[in-house]
């Protein structure tokens, strides 16, 4: 039987499991017309979240066409304008007389047509004379968009990326022409709370309190035991509960590092899985991930280097420049503490997380958190 956990992209609706009540709510935003803001850490299922969306549009038969575009490689304008149509040409078939309109509208940008070697998809190359060719190539794909006879969604993977443009004013331009679309609903993902929140929640800004906020949280521990005990039982094997429970200790629930750990642990050639078994995958997990872990050591100052190691020990952090805790790890002064921490989130290496009760700082990658603490 196939190994039933998939860890790498999204392979359809029988592969994904739970995050129901988010599905019916950004469900509900579509059909309403409701532009939406999906905030998760990387890897916690966000971009599999929003293909299941995708898909459940397509199967119920509502009249809507979705479109997705990932612009975490993009560096500009003129990058985001590419993926924005590069998409659109894939989405429409080239007999369509949505193919023949998005050709009329890029005619004077003298477009480069070829194939991605990776996807074998259709894609577009755009050059520009000027800025203004630009804006009002960005401001041509969304008015195409709205001109569709059915609404179109347009998820946009990574948004806190155009944060990043050397163009200060692709907030306030996206914003401009959002607002004179009707027929065209958005969803902005992103994985940088901390940008994400500032976008659309701060006063100053473009998009402030101009979507609706879902956040993706950890699945419920006895959701997942269950989950997984079904897989292992439905491929004729068998688990002990403990070790269900420490796969989800070790992971924390985060959707990337339980199905990968479980992936693994579901190749072992046992009549049942134990403990010992699923500690046994963890070491080679790590020793494998070694040399990735390395290159950021090489890339960290020591100080910061230093940091992820007091974080990664500690787990959690609520009270990142306590003395105890800067003294405990021989960190030094709150102010360089302050400094290291602010470069660790900007380069996405530790995240901020806020719950009901209390906010707490994490090294973002879990298994890289698990080898700081045992190595160190």
């Amino acid at each position: 039987m196939t190994n039933p956990f998939v860890f790498n992209g999204y392979e359809g609706a029988a592969s994904f499991f739970d995050r129901e009540d988010e599905l019916a709510l950004l469900m509900k935003c579509v059909s309403s017309k409701i532009n939406v803001t999906l905030i998760a850490q990387r890897r916690m299922g966000k971009t599999g979240l929003i293909f299941r969306l995708m898909d459940e549009l397509i199967n119920s038969g509502r009249q809507v066409t979705p479109i997705y575009v990932d612009i975490f490689a993009t560096r500009d304008l003129a990058d985001l304008n590419k993926c924005i149509a590069n998409a659109i040409v894939q989405t429409f078939p080239a007999e369509s007389n949505g193919w023949k309109k998005i050709m009329d509208l890029l005619k004077g940008l003298r477009p480069l047509f070829g194939i991605d070697p990776l996807t074998g998809s259709p894609q577009v190359l755009l050059s520009y004379q000027n800025e203004t060719e630009k804006e009002h190539t960005l401001e041509g794909l969304l008015q195409f968009l709205e001109q569709q006879k059915t609404p179109v969604l347009l998820a946009i993977d990574e948004f806190q990326q155009i944060r990043e443009y050397p163009e200060n004013n692709v907030e306030a331009l996206l914003r401009t022409y959002i607002q004179r679309l009707h027929n065209v609903c958005f969803i902005f993902c992103g994985s940088k709370k901390h940008m994400m929140v500032d976008i659309f929640s701060n006063p100053q800004r473009p998009f402030f309190s101009s979507t609706q906020f879902i956040g993706l949280q950890a699945i419920p521990e006895e959701k997942y035991m269950g989950h997984i005990r079904r897989m292992f039982l439905e491929g004729e094997k068998q688990i002990e509960d403990d070790a269900v429970k420490y796969i989800l200790d070790w992971t924390k629930r985060h959707t990337y590092y339980t199905q990968r750990l479980c992936h693994d642990v579901y190749d072992i050639e046992k009549e049942c899985v134990d403990t010992d078994d699923v500690r046994s995958c963890c070491d080679t997990l790590l020793k494998l991930n070694e040399p990735y872990f390395l290159q950021y050591k090489r890339l960290l100052t020591d100080g910061q280097w230093n940091y992820m190691i007091a974080l990664a020990k500690e787990e959690e952090v609520t009270q990142p420049y306590a003395n105890a805790f800067l003294k405990k790890y021989n960190i030094g002064a709150t102010a360089v503490a302050r400094r290291q921490l602010q470069t660790l989130i900007e380069k996405d290496l530790v995240f901020e997380e806020t719950t009901l009760d209390y906010s707490y700082y994490r090294v973002s990658d879990l298994f890289m958190l698990r080898w700081l603490a045992r190595k160190y």
